[in-house]
């Protein structure tokens, strides 16, 4: 697989880019040469952002989008297609935990439906909204950020057993990792993956993480800028292939 290195001339999209990995994600792939649109649903935390990454040089813009709610994905589409006219790559990296507890026995519907609401809902409303922009790119490309603690495969070896059950976080990866398969599936000519940064130190989990969100960011940037022969349908982390 090659990475497109240089991204001059590309314009990328990446959800919850206010802060943490979504921050360094939008960083990394502005050094790179993108013009990147920074979508964060929080008006001075979105333009706080862009005005920091402006600073240093880079070609930032600001994005009104909460991803649970399918008419500001709309709203962003139409910005981005009368601004830009086209996508190039989208970074589908915004995401909640639903705080603690979180077991199943002890879930409030309302909590667990607000945790689908962002990291598998609003993962499909900003795609689908995003879609005519993305077919008009030469090369478009689909990142879904995901997590290790949605692979089944892990979970049923056993993996995770020390971690406590989980209804929201850890069943919402895993969903996604099946809706980034099925978009794979459908849209031929797009590639579409989901990628595992790693168990970053971010506000996520309290800073607990082993991984800087620069460390986490740079595995997203590199299937971001996947070449033509780059794959689909995958599942990734540092070290290449994940188990789903």
């Amino acid at each position: 697989m090659t990475d497109n290195n240089d991204m001059a001339g590309r314009i990328v999209l990446v959800t919850g880019g206010n802060k943490g990995i979504g921050r360094e994600i939008v960083a990394q792939l502005a050094r790179l040469g993108a013009t990147v649109l920074l979508g964060a649903r929080d008006k001075a935390r979105r333009e706080d952002a862009v005005a920091a990454l402006r600073a240093d040089g880079l070609d930032v813009h600001p994005v009104a989008l909460d991803v649970t709610d399918a008419a500001s994905a709309a709203d962003a589409a139409d910005r981005l297609g009368r601004e830009f006219g086209r996508l190039d790559v989208l970074v589908n990296n915004a995401a909640i935990t639903g705080g603690r507890p979180g077991e199943p026995s002890a879930m409030d519907l309302d909590r667990l439906r607000l945790v689908f609401e962002t990291n598998v809902f609003g993962v499909l409303a900003v795609t689908n909204a995003m879609l005519p922009l993305l077919r008009r790119s030469a090369a478009p490309v689909i990142v879904n950020v995901s997590s290790s603690v949605g692979s089944l495969q892990r979970a049923a070896g056993g993996e995770w057993d020390a971690m406590p059950a989980s209804a929201t976080y850890v069943p919402s990866k895993t969903a996604l990792n099946s809706l980034t398969l099925q978009y794979a599936k459908e849209l031929t000519g797009i590639r579409v993956n989901a990628v595992n940064p790693g168990w970053c130190a971010t506000d996520l989990n309290g800073f607990q993480g082993e991984l800087s969100a620069a460390e986490g960011a740079a595995v997203v940037v590199r299937y971001a800028t996947i070449g033509a022969d780059g794959p689909t349908g995958g599942f990734f982390g540092a070290d290449g292939v994940e188990p789903w």
